[in-house]
């Protein structure tokens, strides 16, 4: 008989918010969103839970924020300080497993079936996690705890903040009964309305879909969304994802002509990607350009050459790919730079092109 996995999801409470609040006491207690500014078509990055309880979420324009909540408080995030206390939270995990998942900074997977701390309860692996990382960073965390990776991650926001919830092997069926279609992975809110459009409801309605009918809503979701239903999933922990790429993107608030500034900007995003490569002991064979002019006609420019992780060549190339497109000429709304074809040492690598090939596809 395989041995029953013990896993578990960390997610940090309202992390970027909640890290606002922690260093700056005037916030605590008060709606806090990290993000840009509403006249500058800023979106919400991060909401406290006095924030969300106006219906401020992530990912909605600050504007709209305002307009739910006008008491809001705006802070600008700090990305630097978000890393640094993320740092903390993962050398936690790590003290306790290798075999450490992450998801964002903020959030990731354990595989605690054997830990450094020779607990045998996946519980109160979970509650030293938090109490570890209440001391450390003076911040909460929500765990979830379960077989699988799907019944964690949905167990780690039940009982949101500083929550624990445990779905042990005897109460999986229990606990998938009481869940609606938008629990399953795949499933936003259009593809809900599509099931619930088939009287598909609940995740029971799901297991007992026929397949046919199944395959005509979600198409090749199907037997993935069945198989979670049934409280199903056997993907591991992988503790090393090997990234494809990196890269950062910056909408304007104003539309951008003036190319020394554009310059600037590029050279400050592909600055941070060479820095990128360098953390994760990385090299780029190709750099990429992004750019979407203010009639929302969106174009990217790629150049592959020798792999590199040097700053001064990484924004050169950038730069170089920049001037061939009409910025400058064209309003400017978004710029963004990513580097792709990695690899982790310099053998194989193509000769140097010598001239970058400006013919790249839109």
């Amino acid at each position: 008989m395989n041995e029953v996995r013990r896993i578990v999801h960390i997610d940090m409470d309202a992390f970027y918010a909640s890290v606002e609040q922690r260093d700056r006491p005037e916030l605590r207690g008060r709606p806090v969103a990290v993000g840009g500014a509403p006249d500058e078509r800023g979106v919400v990055a991060a909401a406290s839970y006095e924030a969300r309880a106006f219906g401020v979420r992530s990912a909605i324009p600050m504007a709209r924020a305002v307009r739910l909540c006008p008491s809001l408080v705006i802070v600008r995030p700090d990305f630097g300080k978000y890393r640094a206390v993320s740092q903390q939270v993962f050398d936690i995990f790590r003290r306790v497993t290798p075999l450490v998942e992450p998801l964002s900074l903020d959030e990731a997977y354990l595989d605690v079936t054997t830990n450094a701390w020779g607990e045998t309860f996946g519980i109160d692996v979970a509650r030293r996690l938090k109490a570890e990382i209440r001391e450390a960073t003076a911040l909460t965390a929500s765990a979830g705890v379960a077989p699988n990776k799907f019944l964690a991650k949905i167990a780690s926001g039940w009982q949101k903040p500083d929550g624990l919830t445990v779905v042990a092997p005897q109460r999986v069926e229990g606990f998938l009964q009481g869940l609606s279609v938008d629990a399953l992975w795949g499933v936003g809110p259009v593809t809900a309305r599509k099931l619930r459009a088939r009287g598909i409801e609940r995740l029971i309605d799901v297991r007992a879909a026929d397949p046919a009918a199944l395959r005509e809503t979600v198409g090749s979701l199907a037997d993935w969304l069945q198989q979670l239903a049934r409280g199903e999933d056997d993907r591991p922990v992988v503790p090393d994802h090997d990234p494809k790429s990196s890269g950062s993107e910056n909408t304007f608030a104003r539309d951008r002509l003036d190319m020394p500034e554009m310059r600037a900007e590029l050279a400050a995003m592909a600055a941070d990607a060479a820095r990128w490569l360098v953390r994760h002991e990385r090299y780029a064979r190709t750099v990429t350009i992004k750019v979407r002019y203010n009639d929302f006609t969106t174009i990217t420019r790629s150049h592959t050459d020798a792999a590199t992780r040097d700053d001064a060549s990484i924004v050169a190339r950038a730069i170089a790919l920049l001037d061939r497109t009409e910025a400058g000429r064209r309003p400017v709304r978004l710029l963004g730079v990513s580097v792709h074809n990695l690899c982790t040492d310099l053998v194989g690598a193509p000769e140097p092109q010598g001239r970058l090939p400006f013919d790249g596809g839109a």
